[in-house]
């Protein structure tokens, strides 16, 4: 089989990135587009030109306001074209700018090595990717929050080892969900609160060419980066090499790593929960869940929450390799894969996040078949409770324990062999030990009997450490991301 090829200079000859193009939101795609990221280091570098002109070195306010003029009027074009010439990213940027500004040409960059462009601008891109993120982890935690609150008391089958275990409720078990996100939430505000910049550093990170420039005078070389870090309103780390240590993206990394694993983990409850026909994902009206059997209900987006979380958490492994093999100040080996890592981290966690916001403020719940299937495993849970009320009547608790418990192996033969519903209480009503009927049997089995402080713990939870963690949240969607 052949293909024609397309006609040249169609758009079939251009790759799109799935990420940009298919699961994340616009808002992360313009944070880390090749626009974004050229006007993240203009303005890098007219806070180091009014910082050098604030401390005395001759750089006059018409360069400054000419390059404010034209810091947002980037031409990708023209740094594309100097970058086939000069093989150097930060080189052509300059280049291109020059040519916009040519009165402060002389002064770009004064100083500077690429890396100041290069890392204090990816860590303020991340700085401020990271900000949406915390948005949308709240949006979910909010959401989650109110399907908690809806089902706080709803009894359900609790499952360890995905066998059937002492009942829970629906609410609670959507606590264990939040109670993750919560921790996500803790390690990713550590991390905004904690991430710098890399600042002034020079070429090797001593700093020499700006004390060249301040004529040996080091106070006022910290000045200067006090000064810049001023305007971009983070610390800078204390020591560095040419490049700030990648360390910084290992901690950014393990963040994105803990978020895709709590979503994950929700994903496989609910694609279990599915299948046991007891909580679905949302279902649009013409959805199809199978091209070739149309009945099917395919829960699909926890699928592919799923799918995202593995593809973030094999990121993780080769952003340790790449902090692990720098050579002393500097090398390059890591800059392509730096491209890629963080970027596709940051828009594989934005689609997780956007995607479980869409499937926690949908979810669907069918208490009749919850109830139904844990009415048919009460009985054997309730073996303490029918026991003790046997004794009350005059029952020998040993005698009674070991009727139970061949009472209890044949309802489950009976079960698992000929498909029958459960018939404990029957089993055990036609033994005159017990001397109750199936009716009294019955009256002893409400399930909420059996979920001891789980709504209690749901209000608790909610009232408190969710609450406290929702604080004047709004929104991520109604909030406007500065690009």
């Amino acid at each position: 089989m052949s293909f024609l090829p397309p006609a040249e200079g169609s758009d079939l000859e251009r790759f799109e990135h799935p990420l940009a193009s298919r699961y994340a939101s616009s808002a992360m795609v313009r944070l880390l587009s090749p626009l974004y990221r050229q006007r993240v280091w203009r303005r890098l570098w007219v806070a180091l030109a009014e910082a050098e002109a604030d401390l005395g070195l001759p750089i006059v306010p018409a360069q400054i306001a000419e390059l404010k003029a034209t810091q947002d009027a980037v031409d990708l074009d023209a740094i594309s074209r100097h970058e086939l010439a000069l093989r150097h990213d930060v080189m052509a940027a300059i280049h291109a700018w020059g040519e916009q500004a040519p009165g402060a040409r002389p002064i770009i960059h004064l100083g500077a090595t690429s890396c100041f462009v290069t890392d204090n601008g990816d860590l303020l891109i991340c700085q401020e990717a990271l900000a949406l993120l915390r948005m949308r982890l709240r949006d979910v935690i909010s959401a989650l929050t109110a399907f908690a609150d809806q089902w706080k008391d709803q009894p359900t089958l609790g499952f360890t080892h995905f066998q059937p275990a002492q009942p829970t409720t629906v609410g609670k078990r959507a606590t264990l969900w939040i109670q993750d996100l919560l921790l996500d939430l803790e390690d990713l505000d550590h991390l905004v609160r904690t991430t710098p910049v890399r600042g002034i550093k020079g070429t090797t990170g001593t700093q020499a060419s700006f004390l060249e420039l301040f004529g040996g005078d080091g106070a006022k070389v910290d000045d200067l980066e006090a000064a810049f870090c001023a305007k971009v309103g983070f610390p800078a780390i204390p020591v560095s090499g040419q490049t700030a240590t990648r360390k910084l993206e290992d901690r950014i990394g393990q963040v994105l790593c803990g978020i895709a694993a709590s979503a994950s983990k929700f994903a496989c409850d609910l694609r279990l929960l599915q299948h046991l026909k007891e909580v679905e994902e949302p279902f649009e009206t013409q959805q199809i869940g199978s091209s070739a059997m149309p009945y099917k209900r395919n829960p699909m987006r926890s699928e592919r929450i799923n799918s995202l979380a593995r593809f973030v958490l094999g990121l993780m492994p080769s952003t340790y390799q790449t902090s692990a093999t720098q050579w002393m100040e500097r090398t390059l080996d890591d800059s392509a894969h730096r491209r890629l890592a963080i970027s596709q981290g940051l828009l594989a966690v934005d689609a997780i996040l956007v995607l479980f916001r869409n499937v926690a403020s949908g979810l669907v719940v069918y208490p009749r078949m919850i109830e139904a299937r844990l009415s048919q495993e009460l009985p054997f849970m309730a073996a303490e409770v029918l026991l003790m009320e046997a004794v009350k009547r005059g029952g020998d608790r040993q005698d009674l324990h070991e009727r139970f418990r061949l009472a209890a192996l044949e309802a489950g033969r009976r079960i698992k062999a000929e498909g029958r519903p459960n018939e404990l209480l029957k089993l055990l009503a036609e033994d005159p030990a017990w001397a109750m009927t199936e009716v009294e049997l019955a009256g002893l089995l409400d399930a909420r009997r059996f979920t001891g402080r789980a709504g209690e713990q749901v209000r608790a939870f909610l009232s408190g450490p969710v609450t406290s963690a929702l604080q004047d949240h709004a929104l991520a969607d109604e909030i406007a991301v500065r690009v």
